[in-house]
């Protein structure tokens, strides 16, 4: 049964035309501000000048620091966290995508951290030792896809000590105190980004409608009404980028997506990230196109162990009907349908799509392993419904090849 504390700080100002109350939102919490951003879109959209001219008109001072790469590295974050105490910032701002509010975040956090920051980030057989201050974070989302305006959560890779892996930290100061949401910041985000920010948003509600316990009747709800806005406002947002409708409806999406709503009770796990993490780790591949490829091949091993919540999720989010059929066929029917989607608005759905090169059945199990250094349970086995064995997540690859 559902036992659970909920609990989201973040104060949200959402709508076309937010940017211009960034000054007002970040001059209560700060006067000089480290202004983070990625690799140049802002810059040349205006969005970044028009950031800087609001808050500068509230009287908040700017140091920028540009160049976060996606799938952000720690060594990033330990620059601009240095940055900041020579600069005697009291504020952080990350404009951008996932991977900038990611990296800020992580970067709001190392500035009053006692040690490197990647104690703070989890590994397999280690606990975390958690950030416990942090100056305060704004979010400035410049793509609809990870909602990390809105959670406490972060995704960094390692790629110090000869390593490459991706992880993550959650932690209550990593809130942001506020997020300025403007879709009409995202209406320059090219097709396939686009494409790829909309299976992210579906992949963070599967993952816990999959994952997560049984009894959440409410939650499963949640998450269809997410994946059926997306499934109805994505594919105008990918044919038409001006559609302002479109990118509002998508961006809403995915904030509720996972700002912990969807999720509150379900204690699901994220297996389909922490598979595709190593794939974003060593490939530098966008990270919505990962999950293209490897969500629906999760979903054929998992339907086989559930068939009939996927049986459900066909019957509810494709309207597929049950008769003459049994759960697994239905549920195998609906996986294809999602697949099909994927592919209509262009995503990969193969790894042999992803542009890495040939892959070897040894290299599968080098990232089933690596993978595996992220996060285990008890057993060594990722977290998950089903929890899986190494050889289990070698074969997820294999399906998705």
């Amino acid at each position: 049964m559902m036992k659970f504390e909920f609990h989201n700080p973040t104060r949200l100002i959402f709508g076309a035309g937010s940017l211009a109350q960034l000054g007002k939102a970040v001059s209560p919490y700060g006067k000089k501000a480290l202004l983070i951003t990625g690799g140049g879109s802002v810059k040349k959209s205006g969005a970044l000048e028009r950031a800087v001219s609001s808050l500068k008109a509230a009287g908040v001072s700017v140091v920028e620091f540009s160049g976060v790469e996606p799938n952000p590295r720690l060594s990033t974050v330990v620059r601009a966290a240095e940055l900041a105490k020579k600069e005697a910032c009291d504020v952080v701002i990350g404009m951008g995508g996932g991977s900038v509010m990611d990296a800020s975040k992580v970067i709001a956090a190392s500035v009053l951290y006692e040690g490197h920051p990647r104690d703070m980030l989890v590994r397999a057989g280690q606990v975390p030792r958690l950030p416990e201050r942090a100056l305060p974070i704004i979010t400035v989302p410049t793509l609809a896809a990870t909602g990390s305006e809105m959670n406490n959560g972060a995704v960094i890779t390692i790629d110090d000590e000869g390593e490459k892996l991706k992880t993550f930290v959650q932690a209550e100061v990593l809130y942001p105190r506020v997020a300025v949401v403007d879709p009409e910041l995202t209406v320059t985000v090219p097709k396939n980004h686009t494409a790829f920010g909309v299976c992210d948003i579906i992949t963070h509600v599967t993952e816990g409608y999959f994952n997560g316990i049984d009894g959440t009747p409410l939650q499963d709800r949640f998450a269809e009404g997410v994946i059926l806005t997306v499934l109805e406002w994505g594919p105008k947002a990918v044919s038409n980028g001006s559609d302002l409708e479109a990118r509002t409806q998508v961006q809403w999406a995915s904030i509720v997506a996972l700002n912990g709503w969807v999720q509150v009770g379900t204690n699901g796990a994220y297996p389909v990230h922490m598979i595709e993490h190593t794939l974003s780790a060593l490939y530098d591949i966008p990270h919505g196109a990962g999950l293209a490829v490897v969500n629906p091949a999760w979903m054929r091993f998992a339907a086989r162990v559930r068939p009939e919540r996927f049986a459900q999720f066909a019957q509810r989010i494709f309207g597929l009907s049950a008769m003459g059929k049994d759960d697994l066929s239905l549920a195998m029917e609906g996986i294809n349908r999602f697949e099909e989607f994927l592919r209509s608005i262009g995503c990969p759905t193969r790894l042999s799509e992803l542009g890495i090169g040939e892959i070897t059945e040894e290299m599968l199990f080098r990232y089933a392993e690596e993978t595996l250094k992220v996060l285990q349970d008890e057993e060594g086995r990722l977290p998950g419904r089903p929890p899986l064995r190494k050889e289990d997540i070698v074969e997820i690859l294999r399906m998705a090849m």
